[in-house]
């Protein structure tokens, strides 16, 4: 009689209502008004040596982009719709190769303003706002073409899962193809060790108000997360599958923030001294 009984299951996802989707639910709105106020900050202070130094723009569109970065978090949360399976994956891949493009434009930045000033150099031209939006955008569209072509061909969608836990369906977004998401995950892997590599060489750099040791560690810390992930991500299932990339998401957003903004904001709140244009010139007189 027992081998012929059915066995009910109750259906459960990651919800907003129950602990670890309030608590994700709470890092995510937080992390996202600290980013939003930093903007505030830097808009406000636009005219200062500390933030025109390094592009200022590069600067607003990577708050922006870590902005959107703790936002599509909220995307992960939530019983799995059509609209989010399909926004999940591809934007949480887009945002971040733009927040990443913009960190290596920067540093990229930093280095041929340092190599332009020498004896009969020729980068100067290379020094700019339209070489700047040039990586940007390039490195950017790479990103928006595998996704697109992961829309196109197999696109993330609603499931159930029936075998992860026993007592329970867990209603999750299929990613579709895996090799897809890789692919996404592996080109943002490729542009922030790229971008390491760069600030690594360039963090002892003698440039006032040179941010590449802070943007080093900075995706130190993106790299680690990242690299944690992966191993983590396979040896889960289900709701811990989510919140395993959600934490990912937030974890390495904040490491993007509070190691290149927090020095910025140090001195511009506890340090004005330092930011003006006679320290500047002593700084590159030494």
């Amino acid at each position: 009689m027992g081998k012929n009984q059915c066995i009910p299951k109750y259906v459960t996802f990651l919800s907003h209502e129950e602990p670890l989707g309030i608590t994700l639910v709470t890092f995510a709105l937080s992390f996202s008004f600290i980013a939003l106020l930093v903007l505030g900050v830097f808009i406000k202070h636009h005219s200062t040596p500390i933030v025109k130094a390094n592009n200022r723009d590069l600067t607003y569109s990577l708050l922006i982009c870590l902005l959107l970065c703790f936002l599509c978090a909220l995307l992960f949360i939530g019983q799995p719709q059509l609209v989010s399976c399909l926004l999940q994956q591809t934007m949480f891949g887009m945002v971040f190769s733009v927040a990443i493009s913009c960190i290596l434009t920067k540093t990229i930045m930093v280095v041929l303003a340092f190599l332009s000033i020498q004896p009969g150099s020729s980068l100067r031209k290379w020094v700019g706002k339209r070489v700047g939006n040039s990586i940007v955008i390039s490195c950017s569209l790479f990103q928006a073409a595998l996704c697109f072509a992961w829309l196109a061909t197999s696109p993330s969608f609603p499931d159930v899962d029936m075998h992860s836990e026993t007592e329970a369906v867990v209603l999750e977004c299929n990613v579709g193809s895996v090799t897809m998401f890789y692919c996404v995950l592996g080109y943002m892997g490729f542009l922030a060790i790229v971008s390491f590599v760069v600030a690594f060489l360039a963090r002892k750099l003698p440039d006032s108000f040179n941010e590449a040791k802070f943007i080093t560690f900075s995706l130190l810390v993106f790299c680690s997360v990242w690299i944690s992930f992966v191993p983590t991500y396979l040896s889960t299932k289900g709701k811990s599958m989510v919140a395993v990339e959600i934490f990912s998401i937030l974890a390495s957003s904040a490491g993007l923030l509070g190691c290149i903004f927090a020095p910025k904001c140090y001195i511009i709140f506890l340090r004005p001294e330092l930011n003006n244009r006679e320290h500047l010139i002593r700084r590159k007189g030494k």
